[in-house]
């Protein structure tokens, strides 16, 4: 396994929209362990293939759950609506807040090529969103309904 650099905002690759991938080889099983281990060394609850510069439908995600990783994630259905505050490791020090689906059920491929059905709720189902929106050339920014300055957040809980 090895650290990939994170492209950050700016970078054309993270608006171009990612290819299929037909089958996980041993290639793609690389990239999801590397994506893995720069997810965690960033500090990430996810990261798209395109963050580090491989236009490829592969997501890897994190909640405090267990990795999951995902080739090919497709939303199937969502259901209700949340806004809350999200960042973005290629969007670094910079957060605001988005309106995602309170459920996902995603379809996709596991590292193993068996096709998989995850109900997703609350965080995992954001993260499942963000994730999938950067295969789609989507930043969080572009739908911000409004910035959020954490350092001012956490002030407040520490005067409550």
């Amino acid at each position: 396994m090895a650290l990939r650099v994170i492209k950050l905002d700016g970078d054309p690759i993270l608006r171009k929209k990612s290819k299929h991938i037909d089958k996980v080889t041993d290639r793609i099983n690389v990239l999801l362990d590397d994506m893995v281990e720069t997810m965690i060394d960033a500090n990430g609850i996810g990261l798209a293939a395109p963050q580090v510069g491989v236009l490829r439908r592969a997501i890897v995600i994190d909640v405090g759950e267990g990795v999951i990783k995902m080739v090919n994630p497709e939303i199937l259905k969502s259901d209700g609506s949340v806004v809350d505050i999200e960042g973005c490791l290629s969007v670094p020090d910079l957060s605001g807040t988005v309106e995602r689906p309170e459920t996902v059920k995603v379809k996709y491929i596991d590292e193993n090529n068996e096709e998989k059905i995850l109900e997703t709720k609350e965080l995992l189902a954001r993260a499942v969103c963000h994730e999938i929106d950067h295969l789609n050339g989507i930043l969080y920014t572009d739908k911000v309904l409004e910035y959020v300055d954490l350092k001012d957040i956490e002030e407040e809980e520490k005067d409550e």
